[in-house]
């Protein structure tokens, strides 16, 4: 079975070209990984929700393969930043920016 290596060297140019800044496509990225966090800890708790019981049995943990393969499954997924660093160089999310309001100096008279 082939395994993703754990580090990928990304090129800095290829991540601040579509913003122009490092730190724009950095937030960008992390927004992005954080939605999808948050969607795969709901998926994973609502199917773990299944399994859960009231009683803790001995024999119970030994019926809940399922359970545990379940787990195992969501722990071989790529990580939600590596998802979402791939969306981004790849052009499939969608961003904007805020405008910055320019602060006025109030004049002293």
């Amino acid at each position: 079975m082939a395994t993703q290596p754990a580090l990928i060297t990304r090129d800095v140019e290829k991540i601040s070209s579509p913003t122009g800044n490092l730190y724009q496509s950095v937030v960008v990225i992390s927004k992005r990984a954080r939605q999808i966090a948050v969607n795969l800890k709901e998926e994973l708790n609502n199917k773990l929700a299944e399994f859960a019981t009231t009683v803790d049995n001995l024999e119970e943990v030994f019926e809940n393969r399922e359970q545990i393969e379940i787990s195992k499954f969501y722990e071989r997924m790529p990580k939600p930043t590596t998802t979402a660093t791939e969306e981004f160089l790849e052009g499939k999310l969608n961003y904007r920016m805020r405008e910055v309001m320019p602060i006025e100096v109030a004049k002293t008279e």
